[in-house]
């Protein structure tokens, strides 16, 4: 048989196996985090007719004479360019700008995945939509530690009370000598229960100076055991406040057997003509609260919005970087696997060590390119049409060896 019958036989191979690649890209075109394969081809070996010879004193060398004998898949290489990113605004779709992967884990392996379409179970797990677990470090884990699926159920706050009272705005120069302004102002104890605190700022006949009492309104739930230290607030001829700048409140708590110390802070009072507009705020004091809706930043850090109006970073999303990505192994469902030339996964945060950057509310796009599969589809295709020539005009040639004897 003619060895040119059977170089068309593995060429049309190969051409269908590249067809099988392109249609397989063009399939996936809009798959979330999909990397495109391309085909690459390599001739099989060659059959020496005639081994070269060196040259000598009176001849002259001569080259190898070889006949090839057809094609051979070479690689099927994933190509891990970046692709553009779609908008969605759903808090967990994410997408990565720049290198490394996903880490997700079916509780024994784990995987690693560019699509960043995100859910939350009814166990509270952050869950690729195949059900794999993200995983990631809670708040204060070092990543140094082996990550563990992200859960975010059952989170609370639990109350803090207040650390001080800061007050601004302005007490009026043209309140009357002996004249008060009052103002109150809220505290939370320990329990996360709020309380009201008055004061009273009383004009001395002593120019720009004003004297402070603090009072606990009627009903209230604790006393007051010290007052503000000094008592005494003054200001220059410029209405800027020059003593009293600061002082400490220390009050006791029903049902609490620990006196509580807020300080307070009088800085950016000033004095001024006009209306009196005082202004004050606690500082660090809120009542326990549970999870309402979470956030998540460029670095993966996933914050959660509690019902008392605070928030609370609570987990850290966990990536992986590989020095050679291309080595992984598709598994399917847009998940890969590592292997044995992908070398082993560097866990990190997004934005450190190499890692790129996270994209919220958006999803990694296919990087498929249409108008380059098309055109390979027909170099394919001139491709196995050339090939399928070689066997019949072979067949034609044996054909006519076969009609020498009739």
């Amino acid at each position: 048989m003619m060895r040119s019958m059977f170089s068309g036989v593995s060429g049309l191979k190969v051409h269908q196996q590249q067809m099988d690649v392109i249609g397989n890209n063009i399939s996936n075109v809009n798959t979330v985090g999909y990397k495109a394969s391309r085909v690459t081809f390599q001739e099989v070996y060659s059959q020496t007719i005639k081994s070269a010879t060196g040259s000598t004193a009176t001849r002259g060398g001569t080259n190898p004479t070889q006949v090839g004998l057809g094609v051979s898949l070479g690689t099927i290489d994933v190509l891990h360019t970046r692709s553009g990113a779609q908008r969605t605004d759903k808090a967990t779709d994410l997408s990565i700008e720049g290198e490394g992967f996903f880490v997700v884990s079916d509780g024994e392996s784990n995987y690693y995945t560019r699509a960043g379409n995100f859910d939350i179970d009814r166990l509270g797990n952050l869950v690729t939509s195949n059900g794999l677990t993200v995983m990631g470090w809670q708040r204060n884990e070092p990543t140094s530690t082996a990550p563990k699926a992200i859960n975010l159920s059952g989170l609370s706050m639990p109350a803090k009370q207040t650390d001080s009272l800061t007050f601004n705005g302005n007490l009026s120069a043209d309140t009357k000598d002996d004249d008060i302004e009052n103002y109150t102002i809220s505290f939370f104890d320990s329990l996360g229960r709020e309380h009201k605190l008055e004061l009273m700022f009383q004009k001395t006949e002593t120019p720009n100076r004003w004297t402070l009492t603090l009072d606990a309104p009627e009903g209230s739930r604790y006393r007051i055991e010290t007052g503000a230290t000094p008592n005494i607030i003054e200001f220059d001829d410029n209405g800027i406040i020059n003593t009293g700048l600061t002082g400490q409140v220390s009050v006791s708590i029903d049902g609490i057997s620990t006196p509580m110390n807020i300080d307070l802070d009088f800085a950016k009072l000033t004095q001024s003509a006009g209306n009196t507009n005082l202004k004050g705020e606690q500082i660090g004091g809120y009542t326990a609260g549970t999870i309402e809706s979470i956030s998540i930043d460029s670095n993966g850090v996933i914050t959660g919005l509690y019902t008392n109006g605070q928030s609370q970073e609570e987990w850290r999303i966990a990536m992986a970087y590989f020095t050679n990505p291309a080595g992984l192994t598709k598994l399917g469902n847009n998940l890969f696997q590592k292997s044995t030339n992908s070398g082993e996964a560097d866990l990190g945060v997004a934005g450190e060590g190499g890692l790129g950057v996270l994209n919220p509310g958006s999803l990694e796009m296919s990087n498929v390119d249409l108008a380059e599969e098309f055109t390979n589809m027909i170099i394919a295709q001139r491709g196995f049409q050339a090939n399928s020539r070689i066997i019949t005009t072979s067949d034609e040639m044996l054909q006519e060896l076969v009609n020498l004897k009739r």
